[in-house]
């Protein structure tokens, strides 16, 4: 196999190093324009001042204004660049992103789910004043040189302050480092809480738990702030004394300017501009200071989305496969602690049937390439499921999980696995197929009900028509359906039976996990599992014989069920 090539952190990061060059050359100009301010007070100073001349004194202003013109032009320019540049980082990566978070939600990696949001944090960074100031933090030198142009004893001072600010850069660091990550990971802990009950609001007012909940998630939220609090009063107080430090240092160098300036050996211009230069050269670090927090959070999030891209598997480059026959071979599948051998063809159903907890679910999951069996292989129309392309084993398994979850978005976009236009033919034919026409046209805006504005309103039957008309949509070839009827009443029952009758008459295949008697009657083959292990397979009847005392009872219920 091929892998296809999808981008990484560094393949994002470097991608755009064009636009950085660009701005990092717009930074050496507008730093390098930085120094008309402080030249044109020397200027004002020295020579305006000394020799009264009203027209130095225009010409001087106008060009101050013009460089002032372009200096603006320049800023904005790099703004914009390193907007696109972090727009072009986040869309180079978006699709990485999703499908790695989805891919860690599906294994269970729950601590991986938030991939997104470190990838939103990661553009703001970037296109945050925070890489500007890094930029600009470069050509700190540069200002002290000049200030050294001036006189040593000044230059020597404005070494001294960037390396006191800089220590201070360091203390920032190590002093609330560890605290961001601990606020940073109890403030998710503590969102999870809250995400979770609101996801399931109505079990949690039903049994009495919000206020038990409440208090925990205060109790982790309280945590969360405690920590945040004292990492922004350490940060606070090491930004506080690094501000108080250079307005003092620009006090100092005015004096120390102004001593100089008694002795003779510098002009009154040099004090003021040296004063200004110093702001300059002092100005990147303490700004470095202030977004320290959001660098120190892009820096965990760069973390946290390399080792989720890390272990999301890179899709392989397959060949288009043609449509399968419908036909399932499973030879010694072991999911669990046991295999099973087993296939179902053109034509006809196989049943699961257990009680909860048997490992239906782990293998309907593994059948349609949700897990990944610990040994044996399954075959679908005589290829494995990892031989198909990621989407094109969708449109050709139809599947129905045991929970129902349907999307923000129209009930046609919901059966049409949410496409941006779903195809009207195709939505009609499969929620007919599923016997779920009659009701969608029942509702307020039919096919174009949104789901979101009928939350509450449909039944649990109702969720499960139309999650099988999802299963159905787009023409399979096998379905897997695990406990299609939990949510059914008898009418619902036997609409599914007629739908599961009507795809096996069109000579394709199905697989159906369930408990219930009623969901048995198309059923050609039975397998019953029992704690993870197969317990007896077979023709349906021969099975039913062999396990249950009461065989005749059910074989006449489902000899109704199928009449009816």
């Amino acid at each position: 196999m091929i892998q296809v090539t999808q981008p990484d952190l560094s393949s994002a990061r470097n991608a755009g190093l064009s636009l950085l060059s660009s701005a990092f050359l717009f930074s050496i100009f507008t730093n390098l324009l930085l120094l008309v301010g402080p030249l044109f007070m020397l200027q004002i100073y020295d020579r305006v001042l000394a020799s009264r001349s009203e027209e130095t004194l225009l010409a001087l202003l106008m060009l101050v204004a013009a460089l002032y013109v372009i200096y603006g032009m320049l800023d904005f320019a790099r703004t914009r660049v390193m907007a696109s540049y972090a727009a072009r980082f986040q869309a180079l990566l978006d699709q990485r992103v999703f499908d790695a978070v989805l891919d860690a939600a599906r294994s269970g990696t729950g601590a991986k789910v938030n991939g997104l949001r470190h990838l939103e944090t990661l553009q703001n960074l970037l296109a945050s004043s925070a890489v500007i100031g890094l930029f600009d933090l470069v050509w700190s030198p540069l200002f002290v040189l000049v200030i050294f142009l001036f006189h040593p004893i000044l230059g020597a001072i404005a070494i001294g302050g960037v390396l006191v600010l800089a220590a201070l850069a360091v203390l920032n660091n190590l002093a609330t480092r560890r605290r961001l990550d601990e606020a940073r990971a109890a403030s998710a802990t503590a969102n999870a809480l809250a995400d979770m009950a609101a996801r399931h609001a109505a079990l949690v007012q039903s049994q009495g738990m919000q206020a038990p909940l409440a208090a925990r998630w205060r109790m982790r939220r309280d945590h969360a702030l405690a920590l945040s609090t004292h990492t922004s009063d350490m940060g606070g107080l090491i930004g506080a004394g690094a501000k108080s430090f250079r307005l003092f240092l620009q006090s100092a160098i005015l004096a120390a300017g102004a001593l100089l300036t008694l002795r003779g050996e510098l002009t009154a211009g040099a004090i003021v501009a040296g004063s200004i230069i110093l702001g300059r050269a002092l100005g990147p670090v303490e700004q470095t200071l202030a977004q320290w927090p959001a660098i120190q959070a892009g820096r965990s999030s760069w973390r946290a989305l390399a080792s989720l891209l890390a272990d999301a598997r890179p899709e392989e480059r397959k060949l288009l496969l043609r449509r399968p026959d419908p036909h399932l071979s499973v030879q010694n599948l072991s999911v669990r602690r046991s295999s099973a051998t087993s296939e179902v063809g053109p034509g006809k159903v196989l049943g699961v049937i257990g009680k909860s907890g048997a490992g239906k679910s782990t293998l309907a999951e593994t059948l349609v390439g949700l897990r990944d069996p610990i040994s044996g292989e399954i075959r679908i129309g005589g290829a494995t499921p990892g031989q198909y392309r990621r989407g094109d084993l969708a449109s050709y398994v139809g599947y129905m999980p045991q929970t129902v979850t349907l999307f923000d978005g129209t009930v046609a976009e919901n059966i049409a696995r949410m496409v941006a236009a779903p195809d009207p033919a195709k939505v009609i034919a499969a929620a007919t197929a599923a016997n779920a026409h009659a009701f969608i046209l029942q509702l307020p805006d039919g096919y174009q009900t949104r789901i979101s504005q009928t939350e509450g309103q449909l039944s649990g039957g109702q969720l499960q028509r139309i999650a099988l008309a999802r299963a159905l949509y787009g023409d399979p070839v096998l379905l897997v359906l695990d406990e299609p009827n939990s949510a059914l009443d008898a009418d619902g029952s036997q609409a599914l039976n007629r739908a599961i009758r009507t795809f096996k008459d069109t000579n394709r295949a199905v697989v159906v996990m369930t408990h219930r008697p009623v969901a048995l009657s198309e059923c050609d083959d039975l397998i019953v599992l029992e704690q993870g292990s197969i317990v007896s397979s077979g023709p349906r009847d021969d099975v039913l014989k062999a396990m249950l005392y009461n065989a005749g009872d059910v074989r006449k219920l489902i000899s109704l069920a199928a009449r009816k």
